[in-house]
């Protein structure tokens, strides 16, 4: 696909978070601003997507919640965090939703559920779907935006088993085609 040429601010971004904006811990979970480390260059790349869509959202399962390992309280804390630096550096997120669930609940909106692209829908009426991108670092993301008829982009080096729209080695790779 061609980004440039398509992209215009009539279109959403969807961004995973862990492993997508921040250095995803592994077998454990961001719990606070101090375990909370961006990813090189994300910062850069959210000032690009700014100019670029209409829409910027984040859709992150966070089952360290449901696991009782932290709180919702401790999320918003991290998220608050984030933000403020994102928007210091010119960038933006419009909204960000959280699936505190475990995967084992009933009726859980977990990605690859498209449940939270749907809030964000009911929240934000002008996001279509069609012209929106799910960026993602598991297969659970790519499979979320599949299910939302979204085109996916794939960052980073993990093994997938779902074939994505493109791939780019960071979130700042392929902001860097969007410029």
């Amino acid at each position: 696909m061609d980004w440039n040429s398509k992209i215009d601010k009539s279109w959403t971004l969807f961004l995973d978070r862990d492993g997508v904006v921040n250095t995803r811990l592994v077998d454990d979970y961001v719990k606070n601003i101090n375990e909370f480390e961006f990813m090189p260059g994300v910062l850069d790349a959210f000032k690009v997507f700014a100019e670029k869509f209409g829409k910027i959202i984040i859709v992150t399962n966070q089952q360290g919640v449901g696991k009782g390992i932290m709180t919702m309280d401790d999320v918003v804390k991290v998220h608050d965090f984030m933000l403020k630096e994102i928007e210091n550096q010119k960038g933006r997120v419009d909204a960000i939703y959280v699936c505190p669930q475990l995967k084992s609940d009933p009726d859980n909106f977990r990605k690859p559920s498209p449940k939270m692209a749907y809030m964000a829908q009911h929240d934000f009426p002008e996001i279509d779907l069609e012209k929106s991108i799910m960026v993602g670092d598991m297969n659970s993301d790519l499979e979320f935006g599949k299910n939302c008829g979204m085109y996916t982009v794939f960052v980073g080096d993990e093994p997938i088993k779902i074939r994505p729209d493109a791939k780019y080695n960071s979130l700042f790779d392929f902001a860097k085609i969007l410029k």
